[in-house]
């Protein structure tokens, strides 16, 4: 089984302090994830979270109160931070990216998680992907939170599900590479 490192919403509306959505530990992760990224090279994929054309359902509210949000899906705001260079970039208007094309990507896994935000889409991505029965890896120190609380509680949850979910360092990761 070959790992594959799924780079969670590393996007400026994240990286950004200025932003309604910036975690503020954004910064102090990064390094660790493109550590991993420079590590996974040929099985890494990005994921990007995007506004849909016209949100519906719970979605509806959700925009009325993040309003600056509703923009295309190419809106400086939802750029990647690194070049992906030739890793496959996946978009998704839902938080979890766990899907068909991820679930295509990462077969029988494992699959490495790092990104943003580990309270939102880290979370939303793991737990599913667990749930059709593919081993995740949640690397601790490559994900930020909404806060440093929030971000101890995702992982918190997230380790309830071991063994389907372990939690590890970009440190354990690399030793293993």
């Amino acid at each position: 089984m070959t790992p594959l490192l799924a780079v969670i919403d590393v996007q400026h509306v994240f990286a950004d302090p200025g932003s309604p959505w910036g975690a503020p530990g954004f910064a102090a992760v990064h390094p660790a994830i493109r550590r991993l990224t420079a590590a996974f090279a040929g099985r890494v994929v990005h994921t990007r979270f995007v506004a849909p054309a016209e949100p519906s359902g719970a979605w509806v509210p959700y925009y009325a109160q993040f309003p600056f949000a509703l923009q295309p899906p190419d809106a400086p705001l939802y750029a990647l931070v690194d070049d992906p260079g030739e890793a496959p970039v996946l978009d998704a208007t839902t938080f979890g990216k766990w899907g068909p094309e991820l679930a295509a990507l990462a077969g029988d896994g494992p699959l490495v998680l790092a990104g943003v935000s580990t309270d939102c889409c880290v979370l939303s991505t793991a737990l599913p992907a667990a749930d059709a029965g593919v081993p995740v890896q949640v690397v601790t120190d490559a994900c930020a939170g909404a806060t440093d609380a929030d971000h101890e509680r995702a992982l918190a949850a997230m380790a309830l599900y071991a063994p389907l979910i372990t939690l590890t360092t970009t440190g354990e990761v690399l030793a293993t590479r």
